[in-house]
């Protein structure tokens, strides 16, 4: 009888997203989780902040990561597997594919002229590039010399480039002209939600913000690593300004193809 009194479910901050396309819960291949426990800890949050699915992207950076596309699709079919296990009895986002995050660096070549590189698809087989979505980065220390060509090239080659968490990078201002040389190629850009929470500092939270205000952000990621992240996470998902940017801009992640 007290019906009426009810109010809309409100969803979680990020069910819009759908899912997430960006983190590191493959354990032991790079910096990110350190054990299949963490990994569904960590999924446990994201879960309840309102992603539905997964994208794991361990890192390909050469020498510290060197990471081959095979070894990491065979860590990913046990992982999954395991996952499979835990669903029953903990309530966690879908894995839906494992592409990668590669580094522009000495190794990255080498994966190219591999043919096997790990990359996204929309969902709608009419949009975007043949051979998909390409996640890259780049170091977070100096800018490297050849980024906007080996970027070209990818494009001129069949891949659509997703440039990870612009914002990171020191050497990029709020108005960047590379990085509008970038947008002007159609390399799209992906920031991280935690930059938005301040987790990486001032400035790569303004930059963050900016970059949305200026159009140019496509994408949202957590660039999940481990416990400490989720909690972060957590607290992003309480953040007013963010909740607010989550109700008021379209992103394209729920766009990306179920695999």
């Amino acid at each position: 009888m007290f019906g009426f009194f009810k109010k809309n479910k409100v969803l979680p901050t990020f069910a819009p997203l759908v899912t997430d396309m960006h983190c590191h819960l493959l354990p032991l291949v790079d910096d990110g989780s350190k054990s299949l426990e963490e990994s569904l800890e960590v999924m446990e949050t994201m879960k309840a902040v309102g992603f539905e699915q997964i994208r794991l992207t361990p890192h390909f950076c050469y020498p510290r990561f060197p990471n081959s596309e095979d070894d990491i699709l065979e860590r990913f079919k046990n992982f999954s597997f395991e996952v499979d296990n835990n669903r029953d009895n903990r309530n966690i986002p879908r894995l839906t594919s494992c592409t990668g995050e590669y580094q522009i660096d000495d190794g990255f070549q080498g994966h190219v002229d591999s043919g096997k590189l790990l990359t996204y698809h929309f969902a709608d087989p009419k949009q975007g590039a043949e051979k998909g979505l390409l996640l890259v980065e780049f170091s977070l220390r100096q800018k490297r010399m050849g980024l906007d060509e080996a970027i070209f090239a990818r494009t001129m080659e069949g891949y659509d480039v997703i440039l990870a968490h612009p914002e990171r990078y020191p050497y990029f201002d709020s108005r960047s002209s590379f990085l509008e040389q970038l947008k002007e190629q159609g390399v799209y850009f992906q920031v991280n939600i935690l930059s938005l929470e301040g987790f990486y500092g001032p400035e790569a939270q303004k930059k963050a913000f900016d970059y949305i205000e200026n159009d140019w952000v496509e994408f949202l990621g957590t660039d999940m690593h481990n416990l400490g992240y989720a909690m972060a996470l957590k607290n992003a998902s309480t953040n007013k300004k963010i909740i607010k940017l989550m109700e008021s801009t379209e992103f394209l992640n729920s766009k990306l193809a179920v695999k």
